[in-house]
């Protein structure tokens, strides 16, 4: 009789805490659905960490003098989350003056919020999955891009060529590499 208490009141005990746990969920539910209900315009995510000091391909990019449009790309196509992933991932970073080379009007029609998409598409392509030096570069044909498009790569007295674009400098980041480019990459047209 003594063991059936115990068991009487340990399985009491259980249910007790247990629903105390449930209640707790689903406090915790209703607040986290309440919260996402409101829209917010603060931009949020890994690249807006301040006090994040890896170096990643988009820190990169932020930090260089020679690439504010390509920044101002990237942030119009709101893309800063993506270049900030674990990666590996390799940007062919194109200059200001790959972009000032384009045709007059180009980068600030494509900086029109009802562009968005469009810029997304071309921002997307010169992004590869992996990790490659300039050297290794010179073993592909072509390359899968972010957008799902693939680029030739040639190789042209000994140095790989892009779509067409030279490779002016490569730093490594920690998550993934940044290939300098002289000139904007363009997705093919269907």
């Amino acid at each position: 009789m003594r063991t059936i208490k115990h068991l009487v009141l340990i399985f009491s005990l259980a249910v007790f805490v247990c629903s105390c746990k449930d209640e707790n969920k689903d406090t915790s539910t209703a607040t986290s659905n309440s919260d996402s209900q409101v829209e917010s315009t603060e931009r949020t995510g890994q690249a807006f960490i301040e006090d994040d000091e890896s170096t990643t391909v988009l820190s990169i990019a932020m930090g260089s003098k020679d690439h504010t449009t390509l920044v101002a790309a990237v942030q119009a196509a709101q893309l800063e989350n993506a270049l900030v992933n674990a990666g590996p991932l390799m940007v062919f970073a194109p200059t200001n003056e790959a972009f000032a080379a384009l045709p007059e009007g180009t980068v600030e029609n494509l900086l029109k919020p009802e562009n968005k998409d469009a810029l997304a598409n071309i921002l997307k392509y010169h992004v590869t999955p992996g990790n490659y030096s300039k050297d290794f570069l010179k073993k592909f044909k072509k390359l899968g891009q972010a957008n799902n498009d693939y680029v030739k790569v040639e190789v042209v007295d000994g140095e790989p060529m892009i779509g067409g674009a030279n490779i002016l400098a490569s730093i490594k980041a920690g998550n993934g590499i940044v290939h300098v480019i002289d000139k904007v990459l363009l997705p093919p047209t269907e």
